[in-house]
């Protein structure tokens, strides 16, 4: 009901202790692009509390419990990531958060529900970050073409980790349709990393670059965050070696 949710004991910004993140962030400036705030997984607490079933019968049934659950989940993150900036905000550049939106054959619900009850509140964390001045990127994994444009519109400067694998996820038609206004993060499959041989690798590599890195906005990885054990372990340093060679943009 709506009155447990209220009654939850929610989490307390204050918990959270930020006045180490400046200087462990400094040991990597110039290097890396350092990611930083909160990782902000509203929508997996939403999941976490309500199971994810309840939770799509209650965005019907029950809408005003989770947009209750979805507000007191990123209000907390959205604040300690606040105090994350002030404390450490010149070390930080990129504002980094994370919540699994797409299966690998589509989106985990309709665009309807996602732009009814997802969409608002990621919207809070780009204007926070971008109050900031730090570019902000959503890690959702899975089949994710249908939500991009509702991205761009509330100003989410990209996306990590695109799986090519997934439908609607084809390469070329993501850089054609959205390349000018989003930065894809990944790409590079991970299941076929897996399957193929070094040279393989080699050629794979060179063919996501060679789609996706013309005019910018694209950052090469790993389609997912994690290689599996059973990936050769000569496919991996094939694939890094490849994008030091050709996959660095002119300074």
């Amino acid at each position: 009901s709506l009155e447990e949710v209220l009654a939850y004991p929610w989490p307390d910004p204050d918990w959270i202790e930020v006045s180490h993140i400046r200087e462990e962030a400094l040991q990597w400036g110039g290097e890396f692009a350092i990611l930083g705030g909160e990782w902000s997984p509203f929508w997996h607490d939403a999941i976490d509390l309500l199971d994810f079933d309840g939770l799509i019968y209650q965005m019907y049934d029950n809408p005003e419990i989770v947009h209750t659950v979805m507000q007191r989940t990123s209000e907390y993150y959205l604040e300690v990531s606040r105090r994350i900036f002030e404390a450490a905000g010149d070390a930080i550049d990129i504002f980094f958060i994370g919540n699994d939106l797409g299966a690998q054959t589509g989106p985990l619900l309709s665009p309807p529900l996602f732009r009814e009850f997802v969409l608002p509140y990621l919207k809070r964390f780009v204007d926070l970050g971008h109050e900031y001045g730090k570019l902000v990127v959503l890690h959702t994994d899975g089949s994710m073409r249908e939500f991009i444009p509702d991205l761009i519109a509330i100003g989410m400067d990209g996306m990590q980790s695109v799986q090519p694998y997934c439908r609607g996820m084809d390469l070329a038609g993501l850089k054609r349709d959205f390349g000018r206004d989003f930065t894809f993060f990944g790409c590079i499959d991970t299941q076929r990393l897996i399957e193929t041989t070094p040279e393989g690798a080699r050629q794979l590599t060179r063919e996501v670059l060679e789609i996706m890195m013309p005019g910018g906005g694209f950052i090469a990885s790993p389609s997912h965050d994690y290689l599996l054990p059973e990936t050769p372990v000569e496919n991996v340093i094939i694939m890094y070696e490849t994008i030091r060679e050709c996959g660095s943009y002119d300074p």
